[in-house]
């Protein structure tokens, strides 16, 4: 600080005065200051219960009297590879899997009709109806959809007065994604999944079609080119940052759930409710634990893949 600054911003007297002046000559210490609260609150709470977790993962449960061995071992990593733990994860996968692909294919042309057609009060109806679903109570909106899709439930009423019954039954015989209602099958658990995460896959896809340029749609239309030719040769692939944004939102919330599952569904586990079951009812640990490293590493190359194609950038 030169004489001159001196001179023009005297210092202020008392301890708070003499911190303020110390804090303003030094902006890389008053930024030190103001980080570091948060970024210990990461590392120690969030972090260090993870890790700790994780390290459980390493111990393994004795057969015999049911406590946790604290010895190094891989042994709790191989019960994943068993027939039911294995069952599981490909359950959980295949789920979330499913549930990302029908969001992008349902998110899709809502979120281009927004972008390209939407204009004043109609954009802002857009961003209200695509945000009103996040602002009711998660627990409410399962619930209210375990309703829906019980026997005496709205649906099977309106499958009833169109007489499409038979359709119904058909579809709830068929094995593994079929039971006695919607409420307790596969198709119901998927389709509470997609309305619940549907939000999250809108919103990053408008925002992607947001930045095509109405130019390249019509360079490729005076070449030549079929509107199916434009959408998958131009509109899909600068739109394919945003879906896949809204992708990492959709697959790892599904991959990690255990509550929606837990009401509408089948008594099939999910990986979440794996977790729950080992770490609360079971009281094994360890393999908690090794079920919470599957996500983790399934996010991790999800990331990966996500970022080599510039998803980062339409979120």
């Amino acid at each position: 600080m030169s004489a001159a600054s001196h001179a023009i911003l005297p210092g202020r007297g008392g301890l708070f005065g003499s911190l303020s002046d110390v804090l303003w000559r030094n902006p890389r210490l008053m930024l030190f200051l103001m980080l570091t609260p948060p970024l210990l609150w990461l590392g120690v709470i969030y972090l260090g219960s993870l890790f700790a977790l994780l390290a459980q993962s390493f111990f393994s449960i004795d057969e015999f009297s049911g406590l946790i061995k604290y010895e190094w071992t891989l042994k709790t990593y191989a019960e994943l590879l068993r027939p039911a733990n294995l069952d599981i994860i490909v359950r959980t996968v295949s789920m979330a899997v499913a549930v990302t692909l029908a969001s992008a294919v349902i998110a899709f042309p809502i979120a281009y009709y927004a972008a390209r057609y939407a204009r004043g009060k109609w954009k802002a109806l857009f961003y209200l109806g695509a945000m009103l679903p996040l602002w009711s109570s998660y627990l409410v909106k399962v619930y209210a959809w375990k309703l829906i899709l019980a026997k005496e439930g709205i649906l099977n009423w309106i499958f009833a007065k169109l007489h499409l019954t038979p359709v119904l039954e058909a579809w709830l015989a068929i094995p593994v994604i079929g039971g006695n209602s919607l409420s307790v099958s596969y198709t119901g658990t998927f389709l509470v999944f997609v309305y619940v995460w549907l939000p999250y896959m809108i919103l990053p896809t408008q925002a992607a079609l947001e930045r095509v340029p109405e130019s390249m749609l019509e360079a490729s239309s005076d070449l030549g080119g079929s509107p199916v030719q434009t959408f998958r040769h131009v509109l899909l692939p600068l739109a394919l940052p945003g879906i896949i944004a809204g992708s990492i939102f959709t697959f790892s919330l599904t991959l990690g759930d255990y509550i929606i599952p837990q009401i509408v569904g089948s008594s099939r586990l999910f990986i979440g409710q794996a977790v729950y079951a080992h770490q609360g009812t079971a009281g094994n640990i360890p393999l908690a634990a090794a079920f919470t490293v599957v996500p983790i590493v399934i996010m991790g190359f999800y990331l990966w893949m996500a970022k080599r194609q510039g998803a980062f950038d339409a979120l």
